[in-house]
């Protein structure tokens, strides 16, 4: 803890001063430009790894990147998603996976997690991705299949998200995007699902054409870049 209060001190003493003008506007409202669903795992720092400010992001993080099915019953993660479409009118939504993932591990023996019982219930909605992993990866070695398994669940969990009414009526009216993720913790590079050819490529390759135009646009604003 000392090395977390001597952070905050740190924060305050100079980080704080010398972003006022940031967080006096973030003291008004938010207005984040994307739901980052993500892992509980500490290793996954989101803005380190999205190279975002306070108020880019509104996040939400639980074992194993899991959204839910819909249903009438009230949970933190279905909330956020609802709190996020309805009101502060995000337009895009990421599910985030990583490498190494220990949610994924546990979904893969659930039989095993009999000590941690809510932590069995929860993995239970990867269940999906697991008999797919099952199938699609027999003849895989143990790497390959770790990698198809969090890419499923990643594929899943957007499948979910699509049954949550606020996500429906937002892909209705064509003004929100979901994006599927996989971070890799090694070797830094982050995969994108590309749904209209079925699988996950580069960041860098899946949104060339937006990174291009975001550069450009950042670059005549600060030309010294």
């Amino acid at each position: 803890m000392p090395k977390f209060a001597a952070g905050v001190v740190k924060f305050q003493q100079e980080v704080f001063p010398e972003n006022a003008a940031l967080f006096e506007k973030l003291a008004q409202g938010q207005s984040p430009e994307a739901l980052f669903i993500t892992c509980s795992d500490s290793r996954i720092e989101t803005g380190m790894l999205t190279q975002s400010q306070p108020g880019d992001l509104f996040i939400v993080r639980n074992a194993g990147n899991i959204v839910p099915p819909h249903y009438k019953g009230a949970g933190a993660t279905t909330a956020a998603i609802e709190y996020a479409c309805v009101a502060l009118n995000v337009p895009h939504i990421v599910v985030c996976g990583h490498t190494q993932c220990g949610a994924m591990k546990g979904a893969m023996n659930l039989d095993a997690l009999d000590a941690l019982p809510h932590v069995k219930e929860w993995l239970s909605y990867s269940q999906a991705a697991v008999e797919i992993t099952n199938e699609l990866g027999k003849d895989l070695d143990e790497h390959a299949r770790n990698l198809l398994l969090l890419e499923q669940n990643v594929i899943l969990q957007l499948a979910h998200l699509r049954t949550h009414p606020a996500v429906a009526v937002r892909l209705a009216r064509g003004d929100l995007r979901l994006h599927g993720w996989v971070y890799d913790i090694a070797d830094g590079e982050v995969y994108a699902f590309d749904d209209a050819n079925n699988r996950f490529e580069p960041v860098s390759k899946r949104y060339a054409a937006e990174v291009a135009k975001h550069l450009a646009l950042h670059t005549h604003d600060h030309p010294a870049l």
